[in-house]
């Protein structure tokens, strides 16, 4: 998680909302590594999360990610969530909730659904003081 707070705070001090992603390979060995992009990029699906299974999926060459596990910031869109389910990722880690935006613990409650085909083992509020912290700042500093 200390690299992807890491990640999330770069993000930030570019202007971009902070958060940040890091995909670990089985023996817990980095894979990639990113932050959101959207601002950068102008691209609305340039998330940590996004960026950080294409990278892995590519440097890998395939597209399941099994044995992986994503440590991310901030609790997953329904986006990146239907992304993870459909990378096979076997765990997901994360940081703040988002009860606005959140697709897994909140909002569409990707892996719930009857129709995902994958279901990652996920822990929540992990470092979620930090990780809140960063986004509480970045909003209080633009309004």
């Amino acid at each position: 998680m200390e690299a992807a707070l890491a990640a999330a705070d770069a993000a930030g001090q570019a202007g971009e909302v902070p958060v940040g992603a890091v995909l670990l390979d089985a023996d817990g060995q980095v894979l990639a590594r990113a932050a959101n992009r959207v601002e950068t990029d102008s691209d609305p699906t340039a998330h940590a999360e996004m960026l950080v299974l294409r990278a892995a999926a590519t440097a890998l060459r395939t597209p399941r990610l099994v044995g992986c596990t994503l440590v991310v910031t901030l609790e997953p869109c329904a986006m990146c969530a239907q992304a993870i389910a459909l990378a096979r990722v076997d765990r997901l880690i994360f940081g703040a909730y988002d009860p606005k935006g959140g697709g897994v613990e909140h909002g569409a409650r990707v892996f719930e659904r009857t129709t995902c085909h994958h279901r990652p083992e996920v822990v929540g509020g992990v470092r979620e003081t930090a990780a809140a912290a960063l986004l509480r700042s970045f909003f209080r500093a633009r309004r």
